[in-house]
Protein backbone atom coordinates (compact mmCIF):
# COMPACT_ATOMS: atom_id res chain seq x y z
CA UNK A 1 0.00 0.00 0.00
CA UNK A 2 1.40 3.55 -1.18
CA UNK A 3 -0.12 6.94 -0.01
CA UNK A 4 0.57 9.65 -2.13
CA UNK A 5 -1.00 13.36 -2.01
CA UNK A 6 1.62 15.22 -4.04
CA UNK A 7 4.84 15.47 -4.97
CA UNK A 8 5.93 17.52 -2.10
CA UNK A 9 4.32 14.72 0.41
CA UNK A 10 6.36 11.91 1.91
CA UNK A 11 5.98 8.56 0.40
CA UNK A 12 4.96 5.70 2.73
CA UNK A 13 4.58 2.44 2.34
CA UNK A 14 2.38 0.02 4.79
CA UNK A 15 1.83 -3.51 4.92
CA UNK A 16 -0.83 -5.13 7.36
CA UNK A 17 -0.51 -8.32 9.36
CA UNK A 18 -3.59 -10.07 10.61
CA UNK A 19 -2.60 -11.34 13.97
CA UNK A 20 -4.20 -13.86 16.69
CA UNK A 21 -7.75 -15.19 16.37
CA UNK A 22 -9.24 -11.55 16.43
CA UNK A 23 -7.68 -11.26 12.84
CA UNK A 24 -6.43 -7.57 14.05
CA UNK A 25 -4.80 -5.51 11.18
CA UNK A 26 -1.49 -5.18 13.23
CA UNK A 27 0.19 -2.69 10.76
CA UNK A 28 3.52 -2.18 9.48
CA UNK A 29 4.49 1.55 8.81
CA UNK A 30 7.42 2.63 6.85
CA UNK A 31 9.28 5.93 5.18
CA UNK A 32 9.70 4.76 1.47
CA UNK A 33 13.22 7.44 1.38
CA UNK A 34 14.47 6.27 4.57
CA UNK A 35 12.88 2.85 4.63
CA UNK A 36 12.17 3.82 8.43
CA UNK A 37 9.53 1.74 9.82
CA UNK A 38 6.95 1.52 13.14
CA UNK A 39 4.89 -1.77 14.20
CA UNK A 40 1.82 -0.25 14.86
CA UNK A 41 -0.19 -2.69 17.18
CA UNK A 42 1.79 -5.87 17.11
CA UNK A 43 -1.44 -8.00 19.25
CA UNK A 44 0.48 -11.50 19.08
CA UNK A 45 2.06 -13.88 16.26
CA UNK A 46 5.27 -12.13 16.73
CA UNK A 47 6.92 -14.21 14.12
CA UNK A 48 4.71 -13.15 11.76
CA UNK A 49 5.64 -9.59 12.09
CA UNK A 50 9.30 -10.31 12.44
CA UNK A 51 8.75 -11.90 8.63
CA UNK A 52 7.02 -9.21 7.69
CA UNK A 53 9.29 -7.14 8.70
CA UNK A 54 12.53 -8.93 6.67
CA UNK A 55 10.41 -9.00 3.97
CA UNK A 56 9.70 -5.41 3.70
CA UNK A 57 13.23 -4.74 4.24
CA UNK A 58 12.52 -1.98 6.44
CA UNK A 59 14.49 -0.97 9.73
CA UNK A 60 12.23 -1.01 12.59
CA UNK A 61 12.12 2.45 14.97
CA UNK A 62 9.04 2.75 17.08
CA UNK A 63 5.79 0.31 18.26
CA UNK A 64 3.25 2.45 18.40
CA UNK A 65 -0.03 1.36 20.14
CA UNK A 66 -3.57 2.66 19.28
CA UNK A 67 -5.32 1.35 22.40
CA UNK A 68 -5.11 -1.00 25.16
CA UNK A 69 -7.01 -4.07 23.94
CA UNK A 70 -5.76 -7.37 24.69
CA UNK A 71 -5.68 -8.11 20.28
CA UNK A 72 -3.57 -4.75 19.85
CA UNK A 73 -0.82 -5.20 22.68
CA UNK A 74 -0.44 -8.51 23.55
CA UNK A 75 2.80 -8.84 21.50
CA UNK A 76 4.24 -6.18 21.90
CA UNK A 77 6.66 -6.41 25.25
CA UNK A 78 7.80 -9.51 23.18
CA UNK A 79 8.53 -7.52 19.82
CA UNK A 80 10.28 -4.94 21.53
CA UNK A 81 12.50 -7.65 23.77
CA UNK A 82 13.33 -8.92 19.57
CA UNK A 83 13.91 -5.14 18.22
CA UNK A 84 15.19 -3.14 21.12
CA UNK A 85 12.82 -0.03 20.69
CA UNK A 86 10.68 1.49 22.63
CA UNK A 87 6.82 1.50 22.93
CA UNK A 88 4.76 4.65 22.57
CA UNK A 89 1.14 4.88 23.38
CA UNK A 90 -1.61 4.96 24.01
CA UNK A 91 -3.32 7.35 26.37
CA UNK A 92 -2.06 6.63 29.89
CA UNK A 93 -6.27 5.80 30.47
CA UNK A 94 -5.95 2.49 28.99
CA UNK A 95 -2.87 1.74 31.90
CA UNK A 96 -5.75 -0.26 33.50
CA UNK A 97 -5.83 -2.70 30.47
CA UNK A 98 -2.13 -2.83 29.73
CA UNK A 99 -1.97 -4.21 32.99
CA UNK A 100 -3.93 -7.37 32.58
CA UNK A 101 -2.96 -8.21 29.73
CA UNK A 102 -1.86 -12.04 30.19
CA UNK A 103 -5.72 -12.27 32.58
CA UNK A 104 -7.65 -10.96 30.04
CA UNK A 105 -5.80 -12.95 27.34
CA UNK A 106 -6.52 -16.37 29.47
CA UNK A 107 -10.47 -15.32 29.43
CA UNK A 108 -10.43 -15.55 25.66
CA UNK A 109 -7.69 -18.99 25.83
CA UNK A 110 -5.41 -16.79 24.64
CA UNK A 111 -1.46 -17.82 25.95
CA UNK A 112 2.04 -16.35 25.16
CA UNK A 113 0.88 -12.79 25.31
CA UNK A 114 2.06 -10.35 28.11
CA UNK A 115 1.50 -7.34 30.15
CA UNK A 116 3.10 -4.05 28.59
CA UNK A 117 4.75 -1.06 29.95
CA UNK A 118 5.14 1.74 27.30
CA UNK A 119 7.99 3.48 27.24
CA UNK A 120 5.91 6.37 26.71
CA UNK A 121 2.60 7.70 26.88
CA UNK A 122 0.41 9.85 24.35
CA UNK A 123 -1.79 12.39 24.41
CA UNK A 124 -3.84 14.77 22.56
CA UNK A 125 -1.81 17.21 20.51
CA UNK A 126 1.32 15.04 20.25
CA UNK A 127 3.48 14.15 17.40
CA UNK A 128 5.36 11.22 16.30
CA UNK A 129 7.46 10.90 13.62
CA UNK A 130 9.06 7.59 11.77
CA UNK A 131 11.64 8.60 8.57
CA UNK A 132 9.47 11.83 7.23
CA UNK A 133 6.59 10.71 7.77
CA UNK A 134 5.01 12.71 11.01
CA UNK A 135 1.30 12.08 12.33
CA UNK A 136 -0.47 14.10 14.86
CA UNK A 137 -2.66 12.36 18.01
CA UNK A 138 -6.24 13.01 18.52
CA UNK A 139 -7.89 11.11 22.07
CA UNK A 140 -10.53 9.44 21.12
CA UNK A 141 -12.20 7.68 23.98
CA UNK A 142 -15.53 5.36 23.92
CA UNK A 143 -13.74 1.93 22.38
CA UNK A 144 -11.51 2.50 25.41
CA UNK A 145 -10.48 4.97 27.48
CA UNK A 146 -7.34 5.59 26.44
CA UNK A 147 -7.71 5.46 22.09
CA UNK A 148 -5.75 7.46 20.31
CA UNK A 149 -5.95 7.84 16.42
CA UNK A 150 -3.07 8.63 14.44
CA UNK A 151 -3.38 11.40 11.48
CA UNK A 152 -1.26 11.80 8.59
CA UNK A 153 -2.56 15.56 7.44
CA UNK A 154 0.87 15.51 4.72
CA UNK A 155 -1.08 11.87 3.52
CA UNK A 156 -4.24 12.45 4.16
CA UNK A 157 -4.35 9.21 6.08
CA UNK A 158 -5.25 7.47 9.41
CA UNK A 159 -4.82 5.10 11.48
CA UNK A 160 -8.21 4.17 13.58
CA UNK A 161 -7.74 1.77 15.54
CA UNK A 162 -10.96 0.33 16.96
CA UNK A 163 -12.33 3.92 17.03
CA UNK A 164 -14.26 3.85 13.73
CA UNK A 165 -14.73 0.99 10.80
CA UNK A 166 -15.59 0.50 7.37
CA UNK A 167 -19.56 0.13 8.29
CA UNK A 168 -19.49 0.23 11.84
CA UNK A 169 -17.76 1.75 15.20
CA UNK A 170 -15.69 -0.20 17.67
CA UNK A 171 -17.99 -2.22 20.26
CA UNK A 172 -18.36 -0.46 24.15
CA UNK A 173 -19.72 -3.20 26.17
CA UNK A 174 -16.10 -3.87 27.24
CA UNK A 175 -14.91 -2.32 30.18
CA UNK A 176 -14.38 1.39 29.83
CA UNK A 177 -16.20 1.65 26.87
CA UNK A 178 -19.05 4.33 26.59
CA UNK A 179 -21.14 4.75 23.37
CA UNK A 180 -22.26 7.58 23.78
CA UNK A 181 -18.29 9.30 24.73
CA UNK A 182 -17.36 7.03 21.03
CA UNK A 183 -19.85 8.78 19.11
CA UNK A 184 -18.58 12.29 20.40
CA UNK A 185 -15.31 11.19 19.66
CA UNK A 186 -16.03 10.56 15.92
CA UNK A 187 -18.05 13.33 15.47
CA UNK A 188 -15.70 16.00 16.86
CA UNK A 189 -12.16 14.44 16.81
CA UNK A 190 -12.31 12.42 13.04
CA UNK A 191 -14.93 13.69 11.03
CA UNK A 192 -13.52 17.19 10.89
CA UNK A 193 -10.36 15.49 9.45
CA UNK A 194 -11.96 15.69 5.72
CA UNK A 195 -14.08 12.96 3.59
CA UNK A 196 -10.99 12.79 1.60
CA UNK A 197 -9.08 11.09 4.49
CA UNK A 198 -8.65 7.80 3.91
CA UNK A 199 -7.73 5.33 7.30
CA UNK A 200 -6.47 1.92 8.21
CA UNK A 201 -8.68 0.13 11.46
CA UNK A 202 -8.43 -2.23 13.63
CA UNK A 203 -9.88 -4.79 11.87
CA UNK A 204 -10.81 -5.78 8.00
CA UNK A 205 -11.10 -3.47 5.10
CA UNK A 206 -9.98 -0.03 5.55
CA UNK A 207 -12.03 3.18 4.40
CA UNK A 208 -12.49 6.78 3.70
CA UNK A 209 -14.44 9.26 6.17
CA UNK A 210 -16.04 10.51 3.54
CA UNK A 211 -17.54 7.16 2.43
CA UNK A 212 -17.98 6.11 6.64
CA UNK A 213 -19.69 9.53 6.68
CA UNK A 214 -21.72 8.32 3.87
CA UNK A 215 -23.19 5.23 4.42
CA UNK A 216 -22.09 4.01 8.10
CA UNK A 217 -25.26 3.55 9.99
CA UNK A 218 -23.91 4.30 12.95
CA UNK A 219 -23.30 7.65 11.95
CA UNK A 220 -26.58 8.69 11.22
CA UNK A 221 -26.81 12.31 12.31
CA UNK A 222 -23.74 13.20 12.94
CA UNK A 223 -21.97 14.11 10.01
Amino acid sequence: MSEETSPEAPKAGASIIPVTPFQQNCTLLWCETTKKAAVIDPGGDVLDILNAIKQAGVKVEHIWLTHGHVDHVGGAAELRDHLKVPITGPHIADKFLLDNVVETARNYGLTGLRDVTPDNWLNEGDTVSVGELTFDLLHCPGHSPGSMVFFSKALKFAIMGDVLFNGSIGRTDLPGGDHATLLASIRDKVLPLGDDVGFICGHGAGSTIGHERRTNPFLNGLA
